[in-house]
């Protein structure tokens, strides 16, 4: 009696076969949004995006009278071209605009309050992911919990944290913020530092938790400090960081109407721009061709903010985000 030979069956290790599923799956999400359906479709919500920015932009440059009458599209048939509308709200007196002088102090809120985020996130993020010390995954995840609450939340206390100081059982312990002058920024300066602190040390604390640990036991055994090793080896290493942070920070805080409202007061000598620009559309909305300037001015900073650094945005957006 003769036998036929079989040839033994292997079987495809589970591991191996859900990696080649998942990386069979992640090509066809990756072939279908490089085609040209999604090409179409991105073309598509860039026209729809840019197409009222665009009339915006010219509705800016057209007289006040055409304005309110007609189309911004009819300035394509008929284009007349005036610069009356940024002088008004830059240079006009009364309730015209006077912009230059909001735009100062949004400059004035907006560097302190960037600067001041970046500082202090980067040193506790650092803390947090370097310095062993007890309760610290505990505080982390406190300041994790800190993005969950609502702003709105906060700030009927702290203004009265500014306003009447802090008492306890009819004993003033800390006494109120009476500031007054160029002092008065530091109230929304702590504001905007207190609300953009949770989110930037978590972004940074992702990142630099990151680092090799060879490089701090290097550092360590050369007998360089906690401070010789932030700023001499951290800091260069976490540049994409701060900058794609320090832009999510500037264009929030620039671009804040609420925080700046509460803590300034409305105040012309200390209201950024964004308050301004609210009182410009008038009671019934009648000057918004006045709004349309103005919209313009208070993106250029914004928007050279972003286009100069630009190329550290994504690789600081996906550091720390994955491992190895």
């Amino acid at each position: 009696m003769t036998t036929t030979p079989t040839t033994p069956v292997v079987s495809e290790a589970p591991g191996r076969a859900s990696r080649r599923a998942r990386g069979s799956a992640a090509g066809r999400v990756r072939r279908r949004l490089t085609g040209s359906a999604a090409g179409l479709a991105a073309l598509v919500i860039a026209v729809l995006w840019t197409v009222p920015t665009a009339g915006l932009l010219v509705s800016s440059f057209r007289p006040a009278e055409q304005i309110h009458t007609t189309g911004w599209w009819t300035f394509l048939a008929s284009p007349e071209v005036t610069l009356d509308n940024y002088r008004d709200v830059l240079f006009g007196g009364g309730g015209d605009g006077q912009l230059i002088t909001y735009f100062v102090n949004s400059l004035v809120i907006t560097l302190p309050s960037t600067v001041f985020v970046l500082g202090v996130g980067a040193l506790a993020a650092y803390a947090l992911a370097w310095i062993d010390f007890r309760g610290r995954d505990w505080l982390f995840l406190g300041i994790f919990a800190l993005q969950i609450v609502p702003l709105q939340m906060s700030l009927v206390p702290l203004l009265r944290f500014f306003s009447q100081g802090v008492s306890v059982g009819g004993t003033q312990i800390l006494p109120a913020w009476e500031l007054t002058g160029a002092m008065a920024f530091t109230n929304v300066w702590v504001a905007h530092t207190i609300f953009g602190l949770p989110l930037g040390i978590f972004l940074l604390h992702n990142f630099v938790s990151q680092l090799p640990k060879s490089l701090f036991e290097a550092a360590r055994v050369d007998g360089a400090g906690h401070g010789h090793i932030f700023t001499r080896i951290v800091l260069p290493l976490i540049a994409p960081a701060l900058v794609s942070l320090g832009i999510f920070q500037f264009l929030w805080v620039w671009n804040d109407l609420l925080v700046a409202l509460i803590f300034t007061g409305g105040d012309g000598f200390t209201a950024p721009l964004t308050v301004r620009l609210a009182e410009m559309a008038g009671t019934r909305g009648e000057d918004w061709h006045r709004l349309t300037a103005g919209a313009f001015v208070s993106m250029v900073v914004p928007l050279l903010v972003f286009f100069l650094l630009q190329r550290y945005f994504v690789r600081g957006l996906l550091a720390g985000s994955v491992k190895g």
